[in-house]
């Protein structure tokens, strides 16, 4: 897993260094309180009873504020820390900033991409086609 460090929506430090030994499911989004993100968000709150039944801890990221974060978490009552990646440390370290195509604009941004580690803190498996209504159930038959 690659190393990354930053400030999560209750404003701790969360660290790569704070999932070892851990299964972890980083699942990365472009911005809180968007369509997609909220789908996404909401269906892995749902069933993160289930996931964690299979071992995993969770961790969503993306560019925005603490502020963002915590009003995305509190909105919809999220179970999981969302990190406030606005340095894109963890972005980038993950590889998920890139060229994106919105309504034939093309502009940089965050990739909506999710990533399986093992307890090793080896990556497993990439999703970057993400089912955002659906996307626990696509984690879970990998």
């Amino acid at each position: 897993m690659p190393s990354f460090s930053g400030i999560n929506h209750l404003g701790e430090t969360v660290s790569h260094t704070d999932y070892a030994g851990k299964k972890l499911i980083v699942f990365f989004y472009p911005r809180a309180n968007t369509p997609g993100c909220t789908a996404e968000a909401c269906n892995l709150s749902d069933n993160y009873t289930e996931l964690q039944a299979k071992g995993y801890e969770l961790l969503g990221v993306s560019a925005d504020t603490v502020k963002k974060q915590a009003g995305f978490a509190e909105k919809y009552n999220f179970p999981f820390p969302l990190l406030a990646d606005e340095d894109h440390v963890a972005i980038k370290a993950f590889g998920v900033w890139g060229p994106k195509k919105f309504m034939g604009k093309e502009f940089d941004g965050i990739i909506r991409t999710t990533f399986v580690i093992d307890e090793n803190g080896t990556i497993v498996r990439v999703i970057n086609k993400v089912k955002t209504k659906d996307h626990a159930a696509q984690i879970l038959e990998g």
